[in-house]
């Protein structure tokens, strides 16, 4: 069985999702701030993304992660390294809950689970993606070096895919 591992950046401990972090995620995602995934989506839709994110773990090891603030253990998000039956590469995704945009968390997260990914890990590609009209998601993937793959294969035909790029120079 794999566990989640703990990554610590300079602001954010990205840990195990727990139960308690559900609350937040459901929140989330039952508003129209879902919207690039989705959504909004209904509770027990949001509980079977939560479960499947964090059941992954011990299946694929890699999975999701909650997103915690360290300076106040405030919960800001949830950051994931994953590859549903359904997704044709291995993505690096994030959100963010109300009030924590605009601050640098998810890339600061995402940089983090991608570095894991590339590294501990090991995979040799990446992607994110991301909703068209998802300017935040978008402005995020390219802070992180990520290029647009118009070729690459994709869940949902109308999704852009960002490949991020391999530290090593690896594709």
């Amino acid at each position: 069985m794999t566990a989640a591992p703990t990554l610590v950046t300079g602001r954010l401990t990205l840990h195990q999702q727990r139960p308690e972090d559900f609350e937040p995620f459901a929140a989330m995602l039952e508003t129209d701030r879902s919207v690039h995934m989705g959504g909004p989506r209904t509770r027990r839709e949001a509980w079977l993304w939560f479960a499947a994110d964090s059941g992954a773990w011990p299946l694929m090891g890699m999975g999701g992660w909650t997103i915690e603030r360290r300076s106040d253990s405030a919960v800001v998000g949830q950051v994931a390294v994953n590859r549903p039956d359904y997704f044709p590469e291995v993505e690096l995704g994030w959100l963010l809950y109300d009030g924590f945009e605009g601050q640098g968390y998810a890339t600061e997260a995402a940089a983090a689970a991608r570095d894991w990914a590339f590294g501990r890990r090991g995979l040799t590609t990446l992607v994110s993606y991301v909703s068209p009209g998802n300017a935040a998601s978008i402005a995020v993937a390219l802070r992180l070096g990520a290029e647009a793959d118009a070729s690459a294969a994709r869940p949902e035909p109308g999704d852009l895919v960002y490949r991020h790029p391999h530290p090593g120079g690896r594709a």
